[in-house]
């Protein structure tokens, strides 16, 4: 029986204790939060959107950095694995839009209750408000960690160990002690990790009236997000307007493409009529204002727009609001259809990487065994979950990777 800890006692580092026991080994995760799961907690607005329910195949185009490496991972340990882990484990789930997979009872407690009872029935030990300082390695073989315990007083104290799973998270949400140990573990173990980035980050933008919109959700309209005349993302469902600039689902995962970010480089071009062409949409517009030529163009307006878009709409396309209808020209109307069909919001930047749902960048893949996640530089090393070079979009994608990855670092072990 070999003696492994884990590092980080969220997604991956639970699912990677569960089958590290499961092979018999003697596991301890150490944690340096008061409980386990604190960011698995509030994922998904406190839903836990644990997978999805796509075509394993489709799982790899939601992944934005480095997909391949994770072929052995998602087909070792499948969505559909996933969901069954849980189901076995007492955890009803279901489907929603989107393939998202969600416990029916809509508590991200119950995902994390289901793994705390398979961890203490396996017989795993669990050190809570205990932070790892140091991973040591002599002769580039893991020897053990040095933990300082707050019950302690900060007190230091070296534990041997066969094996070391680090899954320690990323920069995201520090509140939830995701604050960059891993890295730190990582380099001075001889790892080269990549630049980080926020990923899944609202934005903030250039233009006037996104903070007149605040509070407005969009739904059924299609962003695409350009880099100067290059196509970077483009997708359709929903966004919102905050008071900073744009958030929502569609825009969490085009910030993911955004990487050399500067100000006014990128631009979403927002389509708030996608299921019209152009052509359509111009002949609708003529037959509406025909109909309505004695009604204000912002009475037209309403039937076209949400109420807090209607006098943005009226200013940009220079049709004021109380115009009647009838007297709206050839050019103006063009002009509202290119609005209506492209309307531009420069990017200024990300939110701070603090509200990022996950951290782009990390540990280099080039250093890792993608079917074990073991270290090629130190015997007994591992890594999974956010720490690794990895991230997808919204939608349960990047839990998906955290649990395949800590099934992968466990088994292998």
């Amino acid at each position: 029986m070999s003696k492994v800890i884990v590092v980080g006692g969220g997604a991956a580092g639970m699912m990677a204790a569960v089958f590290a026991a499961e092979n018999g080994h003697h596991v301890q995760i150490y944690e340096k939060n008061d409980r386990l799961g604190r960011k698995l907690f509030i994922t998904g607005k406190g839903r836990c959107n644990i997978t999805n329910a796509s075509d394993v195949e489709e799982l790899f185009q939601t992944v934005v950095s480095n997909p391949k490496f994770l072929y052995s991972a998602f087909y070792s340990f499948t969505n559909e694995q996933v969901i069954d882990f849980f189901e076995n484990l007492g955890v009803k789930t279901k489907v929603e839009r989107g393939n998202r997979v969600f416990p029916v009872s809509d508590h991200s407690s119950d995902i994390i209750g289901a793994l705390q009872r398979e961890l203490h029935r396996l017989g795993v030990q669990i050190s809570l408000c205990t932070e790892v300082e140091k991973i040591c390695v002599e002769n580039e073989k893991i020897t053990g960690i040095i933990i300082s315990d707050d019950s302690q007083k900060q007190k230091q104290h070296f534990v041997d160990a066969d094996a070391v799973i680090i899954a320690t998270g990323g920069i995201s949400y520090p509140a939830t002690g995701s604050t960059g140990d891993g890295y730190r573990f990582a380099k001075t173990c001889g790892h080269k990790v990549t630049e980080l980035f926020p990923a899944l980050v609202p934005m903030e933008v250039k233009e006037w009236y996104a903070k007149q919109l605040q509070g407005l959700s969009l739904r059924n309209v299609c962003i695409r997000v350009t880099d100067g005349k290059r196509k970077l993302y483009e997708e359709f469902g929903e966004m919102l307007f905050t008071h900073f600039g744009l958030s929502g689902p569609m825009v969490l995962s085009a910030s993911a493409h955004l990487r050399q970010m500067e100000k006014g480089r990128y631009t979403v071009h927002i389509d708030l009529k996608p299921a019209l062409t152009p052509e359509q949409l111009d002949a609708r517009l003529l037959r509406d204002l025909k109909e309505e030529k004695n009604r204000t163009f912002g009475t037209l307006l309403n039937g076209l727009l949400p109420r807090s878009m209607v006098p943005i709409l009226s200013e940009l396309c220079g049709v004021p609001a109380e115009r009647r209808c009838h007297s709206v020209t050839r050019e103006e109307r063009a002009a509202l259809i290119r609005l209506l069909k492209d309307l531009p919001v420069r990017i200024a930047g990300y939110r701070p990487i603090e509200e990022a749902i996950v951290t782009a960048g990390g540990v280099s893949l080039r250093e890792i065994n993608a079917k074990t996640m073991a270290s090629k530089k130190t015997a007994g090393l591992y890594f999974a979950g956010e720490v690794l070079d990895l991230d997808a979009y919204t939608g349960g994608f990047n839990l998906q990777i955290a649990f395949a990855t800590g099934q992968a670092a466990g088994r292998a072990v």
